[in-house]
């Protein structure tokens, strides 16, 4: 920022809230996200820890001529910090936080910065499962907004799909609960539409009737790629929807806080959840067991560990990152991928994934909300450790090199939870469904009060 916000306007943000300005001692640490490689510089971050509090921000942003940008934990800040946030308050909800199971009505209420890990534990005392995403510290609102790819997905679909009623405080400040029964086309817009519509601070979503799952992960040596992958794809083709999985080539510096079967190597690791009993999972998983993995981790485990499965950064961490959803890949389209991050590449990738869709992913959901599917074949996702700004130079480009030689592979839709930059948004929806969006964004925030990390 160039010049200094005027603090008297600011002050009107409210007398409770906790409010960190440009140049205070807390301004800093609570500005950033939790990717580390983006340097958000808003007017003010505020961090509320009432809905009331919520309602007095939203109101005085709106009276002072600011914006609002609503975030949980920032692990997709990219986007938004692509643009000047000088005159946008940054509204962190890690201070509105819990979660409360209703088994009889079959959910659980969630505050608006809750994280994953707090949502699995809970419904896990009751012996229930969420269609939670791959890493504990994610906020439910966040994915959820952004459709939710779960490695329940196959068989349940997105986890917006899952989501019976949100809470959420508009541009007026006015908070709205909305229902299939009450304000029905803002429940549906909200379910996918990020954070462009007010500042959600509770959902209701469906609890899934697993205490425990068939999950875990096979790894190999990188050297072994070549048989890995194509075997992998191949398998995907006849998979049955009980089943969602992942690929991943991944590579981990030499650092003694890594166990020994990481640090310093180069690998390739197939995960994700077989929602079947222990001897039909066994049989699904035959051909990739016969590729003999020095590591084999599958077997039924506790709901929770599920969270554990995907090995995500266990804390804050810089990354840049590209993505595309594919079409199916043929031999060719292996081969392409291979070339880019197969043996004796130095792509300078932490891990290129590929995760599986198909089945009840790319299955429109009549009762869905305005991202209700995400058609393709596997969702492409290239990630770059970037702890200077050389670094994500360098990732970006690695990153990109990866999207650009799948390309003839690639459909034009994208999934906003993998999506990292700035992009045309009327690629995450069928177009009638962008089009009644933007729609309901004109009709609940007229005045673009709602600044998301992708806008419509």
């Amino acid at each position: 920022m160039t010049t200094t916000p005027d603090r008297t306007l600011l002050a009107r943000l409210t007398t409770s809230c906790e409010i960190h300005l440009p140049g205070d001692p807390g301004y800093d640490a609570a500005r950033v996200p939790w990717n580390t490689a983006v340097d958000q510089r808003p007017a003010a971050v505020a961090i509320p820890r009432s809905v009331a509090e919520v309602q007095d921000v939203v109101r005085a942003a709106a009276a002072t001529g600011l914006r609002v940008a609503p975030q949980s934990t920032g692990h997709g800040a990219a986007a938004l910090g692509e643009g000047s946030l000088a005159d946008v308050v940054l509204l962190r909800l890690s201070g509105l936080t819990g979660v409360t199971v209703d088994l009889g009505a079959g959910t659980a209420r969630v505050l608006g910065g809750t994280l994953w890990r707090d949502v699995v534990g809970a419904a896990a005392q009751h012996g229930r499962a969420v269609l939670h995403g791959s890493a504990p510290d994610v906020a439910v609102a966040g994915f959820v907004l952004g459709g939710g790819l779960s490695f329940y997905g196959r068989r349940h679909g997105l986890a917006a799909n899952s989501v019976t009623a949100i809470e959420v405080v508009t541009a007026d400040g006015t908070l709205v609960r909305a229902t299939a029964e009450q304000d029905r086309d803002l429940l549906w817009a909200l379910r996918g539409g990020g954070g462009n519509l007010g500042v959600v601070v509770a959902i209701e979503i469906g609890l899934l009737p697993y205490a425990d799952v068939f999950a875990g992960m096979l790894l190999w040596d990188r050297e072994r790629a070549g048989d890995v992958v194509p075997a992998w794809v191949e398998w995907t083709r006849t998979a049955p929807e009980s089943a969602t999985t992942s690929l991943r080539v991944m590579s981990f510096p030499p650092i003694p806080e890594l166990p020994p079967f990481l640090s310093g190597r180069d690998i390739v690791v197939i995960d994700g959840a077989v929602l079947e009993s222990d001897e039909t999972a066994a049989e699904l998983l035959a051909p990739l067991r016969a590729l003999e993995p020095e590591l084999d981790t599958f077997g039924r485990i506790p709901a929770t560990a599920v969270l554990d499965m995907h090995m995500d950064p266990p804390g804050p961490s810089p990354a840049v990152a590209d993505h595309a959803v594919l079409g199916p890949l043929d031999a060719a389209g292996v081969a392409a991928f291979l070339a880019q991050v197969g043996p004796g590449t130095t792509s300078g990738l932490t891990f290129a994934e590929l995760r599986q869709l198909g089945g009840a992913f790319a299955r429109p959901d009549a009762a869905g909300g305005a991202l209700s599917h995400v058609p393709g074949s596997y969702a492409l996702f290239c990630v770059a450790m970037a702890p200077t700004p050389q670094a994500a130079v360098a990732g970006r480009a690695a990153a990109f090199s990866v999207v650009r030689a799948l390309s003839a592979w690639s459909q034009t839709g994208l999934v906003p939870t993998f999506t990292e930059t700035r992009v045309d948004t009327s690629r995450f929806y069928d177009g009638d469904d962008w089009s009644a969006l933007c729609r309901v964004r004109d009709a609940v925030d007229p005045g673009r009060l709602f600044v998301a990390n992708h806008g419509l």
